[in-house]
């Protein structure tokens, strides 16, 4: 009994401890990241949206600025010379004559950015617009698919930079202090919201979006950053510079939250590309083609679809645009592919005039498919088979129309002339494509097999002697009868009985009885079709 309650006291003992251990390792554990922004600032966005970036010119984009002509930015070779922000364009080219010129063009700006949201999504589902010049992306759900915030971070760094974009990136827990913290060009990390005053703290007021008039006054007042602020009374502040402002600091300090609306792009892929001069030459015309495409494949990628067919629309100067359209046997999404397909049909395709700018636009994009790879135990692959198939028929349809290649398709009816029909292999799917339970059952039947390959356009009346029918000599028949008694809905009805007989020569041929002739004292015997 001693030694009963003793383990009992022991046992008691024990559990708190255990308790205390796991609390210990629980406190241990780092905190999940709920949500976490990676703000991407484009501060030369006006250039890079109208510079060609294969340029090595002196460029410049000017706008207007209280009724006069500004420079707003400029490349490296314009700086170089001396040109710079805030200069009037008659001094800029006083400077250098040589120096381009280029409206800034807001509608292209937003274009470039709707575009960037196209290729963000490949990291992100949830991507945001912060105009003029920031994207947002919710990062916090992608770290572990990407290995890590700092490899996630590394590669969409090196994608803008491939993609001629100038970016600064910066990573908060909340969207508006990753938006201003990318603006100042801070390149920091911020995972916990305990650090966000002490970071948003030294950032100045020119990184905010705040009217140009309160920036003044905080300017006048002696108040040049963030953190100063934050030590103003805020009942005073809010009086004094509106309620706007003091909301959009408690949203940036996470005290209040802040929803964004993730931008959703189109499901129909179309873009546009602008030539710098009239091009007839079709090797600089499949260039921009090209382009065009790598933007469909990214377009394609980011929602895992694909597409059967493509549109490229040439527009000139003077004249309609001219069209030409290109389909894949099976829908498929790789740039290699189309630009074959596209080389053939632009030497066949006659241009009236030189082309100023290029359209491409893709239909209705079907799920993305695949199967799951086998081991090749056969000198055969049917899988390589079918894809080499599936090449020719877009490679000869490429070249001599569409018009001029079909295909056949079985269908759910069992009079010969009406099972089958001549379909179109690049138009879009249907939305219900399930076979008919009827068609797939006689396609699996054993019938299939007594149906012969060759069938007359006609059915052939044959020769009757001594009560027997003849084609090339005397039939003997080998198999049936097999009765076909249908159709009585319409007025091409029949009622036959098929056999299939050979004759004297060794030919197998597909013939019947017609029933309904044999009525009304008439020979009733035709030929169908051969067998190979």
């Amino acid at each position: 009994m001693l030694k009963k309650v003793r383990a009992q006291q022991s046992l008691s003992l024990e559990v708190p401890a255990v308790r205390a251990e796991f609390t210990q390792a629980s406190n241990a554990r780092p905190a999940v990241v709920r949500h976490l922004w990676l703000g991407v600032y484009l501060p030369a966005l006006a250039l890079e949206a109208v510079m060609d970036v294969n340029s090595a010119d002196a460029f410049a984009v000017v706008e207007d600025q209280q009724g006069l002509r500004r420079v707003l930015l400029t490349n490296a070779k314009a700086t170089a010379a001396g040109i710079c922000r805030g200069m009037s364009v008659n001094a800029a080219l006083a400077l250098l004559p040589v120096l381009s010129l280029a409206e800034r063009n807001p509608a292209r700006e937003e274009q470039v950015l709707i575009k960037l949201v196209t290729w963000a999504k490949q990291f992100t589902s949830f991507v945001s617009i912060e105009k003029p010049a920031v994207l947002l992306l919710e990062i916090a759900g992608s770290l572990r698919l990407f290995g890590g915030l700092g490899t996630l971070r590394r590669r969409i760094s090196g994608d803008l930079q491939q993609q001629g974009f100038t970016a600064s990136l910066a990573i908060a827990p909340t969207p508006l202090a990753a938006t201003w913290l990318a603006r100042a060009g801070n390149r920091v990390c911020i995972r916990d919201r305990k650090n966000l005053t002490g970071a948003l703290s030294r950032l100045p007021l020119s990184c905010l979006d705040w009217p140009e008039a309160v920036c003044e006054s905080l300017q006048a007042m002696g108040i040049a950053a963030i953190g100063d602020c934050l030590r103003l009374p805020r009942q005073g502040f809010a009086r004094r510079f509106g309620a706007s402002c003091l909301l959009q600091l408690d949203r940036a300090l996470g005290r209040l939250p802040d929803p964004r609306k993730c931008y959703l792009t189109a499901e129909v892929f179309c873009r546009e590309y602008e030539l710098n001069e009239e091009q007839s030459d079709r090797e600089l015309l499949l260039n921009a083609c090209r382009e065009l495409l790598l933007e469909l494949e990214r377009f394609l990628l980011s929602r895992q679809r694909m597409v059967q067919r493509i549109r490229f629309s040439f527009f000139h100067l003077q004249g309609p645009a001219t069209h030409l359209t290109v389909g894949c046997a099976q829908a498929d999404r790789s740039i290699e592919h189309w630009c074959e397909l596209l080389a053939i049909r632009l030497d066949r395709l006659q241009l009236p005039a030189a082309v100023i700018a290029i359209r491409l636009q893709s239909s209705r994009g079907q799920p993305l498919s695949t199967t799951t790879g086998r081991l090749a135990f056969s000198k055969t692959d049917s899988r390589r088979q079918e894809s080499l198939i599936s090449h020719l028929v877009e490679r000869l349809s490429a070249r001599i129309g569409d018009e001029s290649v079909h295909g056949i398709m079985a269908v759910a009816e069992h009079r010969p002339q009406y099972a089958w029909r001549a379909s179109r292999l690049f138009a879009q799917p249907p939305q219900c494509p399930a076979t008919p339970p009827v068609a797939e059952l006689w396609r699996n039947s054993s019938l299939l097999s007594q149906r012969p390959l060759w069938m007359l356009p006609e059915p052939r009346a044959l020769d009757m002697r001594q009560n027997l029918p003849h084609y090339q000599g005397p039939l003997t028949l080998l198999d049936g009868p097999e009765r076909l008694e249908t159709g009585w809905w319409d007025d091409d009805g029949i009622a036959r009985d098929y056999f299939v007989a050979s004759n004297p020569a060794g030919m197998q041929l597909w013939i019947f009885r017609n029933r309904t002739r044999d009525n009304h004292g008439e020979s009733g015997w035709y030929l169908h079709g051969m067998f190979g």
